[in-house]
């Protein structure tokens, strides 16, 4: 048994020591893990100049890396904020859909398809960013654009197309009409 009685601290703690001016300010992104996660490949996409400055930074720095390379994490956040708000002003009602489905999903990307092609659509049509996960192999189809989900809790609607750049679109039959006689 410890000899110490166990204290809770329900405070929070500020630093209110301003960085320095050699930092550039920055505001932050504020949006929750659901709409990051559905934005993350298109941040991946235009901000990878970025991403890789600040990696090569944090590993030319071991052990200072964060203290050493916040211009580059700073560069890093305006990019991704800007790409949050390029979504949010031109796709989206798609986008909410998305990252409502991610949220009400347990952030599961399987369950979320259609909604995500949706989002790819209109992104590639509007900001021209493609999804592209890395070192996928050429050979298969990408996860992200299989018609069956093996494990997502419903089917996939046969009408229900994953959006891939550069291929003509398929017309939808319209889906809750009755058959003609």
């Amino acid at each position: 048994m410890a000899a110490r009685k166990p204290v809770f601290n329900q405070q929070v703690l500020y630093d209110t020591t301003p960085l320095p001016d050699s930092i550039p300010k920055v505001k932050e992104i504020g949006a929750s893990s659901a709409p990051l996660l559905s934005a993350s490949f298109f941040i991946g996409a235009r901000c990878r100049a970025y991403n890789d400055d600040y990696m090569q930074c944090k590993t030319e720095n071991p052990g200072r890396g964060e203290f050493e390379c916040m211009k580059e994490g700073r560069r890093v956040t305006r990019c991704a904020r800007s790409v949050i708000q390029d979504i949010n002003t031109h796709c989206l009602e798609q986008f909410r859909n998305h990252w409502e489905c991610l949220e009400n999903n347990n952030q599961q990307l399987w369950q979320c398809r259609p909604a995500e092609w949706k989002l790819n659509k209109c992104v590639y049509n509007k900001l021209n960013l493609e999804k592209h996960i890395p070192d996928q192999p050429t050979q298969s189809t990408p996860v992200h654009l299989r018609q069956r989900q093996v494990f997502a809790h419903r089917w996939i609607q046969r009408w229900e197309k994953p959006f891939i750049p550069g291929q003509p679109e398929t017309e939808e039959p319209e889906k809750n009409l009755p058959p003609s006689k």
